[in-house]
């Protein structure tokens, strides 16, 4: 990708709302504002909404675009160990894609990532029902997420790829009690880390569990799946499901297929995983995100992956539910296993397991919480 440098141009920020009936179009010019380390583009319209795409670059080979509709990021690429530039998240070029609601394609999840069972939760006595959007069961925020919203866009500096995202969810909003105020802070360092940070507040009681939900491919070809690719996560235990809702149970990883103590193929045992990972796993980190949570690496391009995170778990899922039916960058489809997501979470259904760690939030406390994705190459 080519980087460009043009006059600095003042950018406004947008304040935004949209709705499941909104009317859709993809831009058909691109008009593109340059600044020393944020390209500008437009990407179309949603609800009437200007989109824009946002190209960090950091000058040492990692370029990472993201967008406004639903904090999204759409590109990563960086050059692997044979200098051939790869994109290692799996991502559409048109904005018309995204607005066929893909399944969370590198997006902004919240309120709550991950599921909530049957959509019902107890909090401060008071019963709260939420959307049902994955069978019975509440899914990545319900029907009309922030990955399906539109985001407020501010850059604190023009001359460092770093980006803020700022959205209200109104108290009712999907049936989560509290006017929730929410920014999502990217940052994309000289050391090839994208730092996201995530920070809440809200006038009610309230739980929040924001995660990225990007599949990432290290191959920069979706034909060769993750299950050749090597992972690693320091986690001794996980949380064992049924119907995709945990048991409540920490259960050790050891002598399980879910054993990814050492660094091994994904696909190595996932046939006695029922063919699929889509489970969480309770890191040994503690909250200290200066301790290595996990590693995805590939042998042919070299490249490395790691994952830091202040949260308690990760969700590993291998797209084992993917079918094909959306088509990605450069024509490429999205099959079955075509990417892996690290997402640095606190526990599925945790309002209703006590013995989770909690996701309650309190009028005057903040949430806070910050995950790395660092990329590297081994040569």
């Amino acid at each position: 990708m080519k980087k460009l440098i043009l006059p600095l141009i003042a950018l406004i920020p947008l304040f935004w709302s949209c709705n499941s009936n909104s009317s859709t179009k993809d831009a058909t010019t691109d008009s593109t504002t340059s600044v020393k380390a944020i390209t500008v583009k437009d990407w179309g319209k949603y609800d009437n909404k200007e989109i824009k795409q946002y190209v960090l670059d950091n000058g040492k080979g990692a370029i990472v675009t993201l967008s406004n509709y639903g904090a999204t990021i759409t590109q990563w690429t960086f050059p692997d160990k044979e200098g051939k530039v790869d994109n290692i998240v799996v991502g559409f070029d048109s904005l018309s894609t995204y607005l066929q609601h893909p399944p969370y394609f590198g997006a902004t999840i919240g309120r709550f990532g991950n599921r909530i069972n049957k959509g019902k939760f107890t909090l401060e006595g008071k019963n709260y029902s939420l959307a049902t959007n994955d069978a019975a069961n509440h899914l990545h925020g319900g029907n009309i997420g922030f990955d399906k919203v539109v985001w407020e866009v501010s850059i604190p500096d023009s001359t460092k790829p770093t980006i803020d995202f700022h959205y209200i969810s109104k108290d009712g909003e999907e049936g989560y009690p509290g006017n929730l105020d929410v920014t999502v802070h990217y940052v994309l360092n000289d050391n090839n880390e994208l730092k996201i940070t995530y920070d809440a507040s809200t006038d009610k009681p309230t739980i929040i569990n924001m995660t990225n939900h990007s599949y990432f491919n290290l191959t920069g070809n979706l034909e060769n799946t993750v299950l050749g690719e090597n992972f690693q996560i320091n986690a001794d235990k996980y949380t064992p499901v049924e119907n995709l809702i945990p048991t409540g149970k920490l259960v050790d990883v050891k002598g399980t297929p879910y054993d990814f103590t050492t660094s091994h193929k994904i696909g190595q045992n996932i046939a006695q995983a029922d063919s699929c990972y889509d489970h969480n796993f309770v890191l040994n980190t503690g909250g200290d995100i200066s301790k290595k949570a996990a590693t995805i690496s590939d042998d042919k391009t070299g490249l490395v992956l790691d994952v830091y995170t202040t949260q308690p778990g990760i969700q590993f899922y291998t797209s084992c539910y993917l079918k094909g039916e959306y088509v990605a960058h450069e024509g490429q489809k999205t099959v079955k296993f075509a990417g892996a997501t690290l997402e640095t979470q606190h526990f599925p259904d945790s309002p209703n397991q006590p013995t989770f760690p909690s996701v309650e939030l309190k009028p005057g406390e903040k949430y806070h919480q910050e995950t790395i994705y660092k990329i590297s190459v081994n040569k």
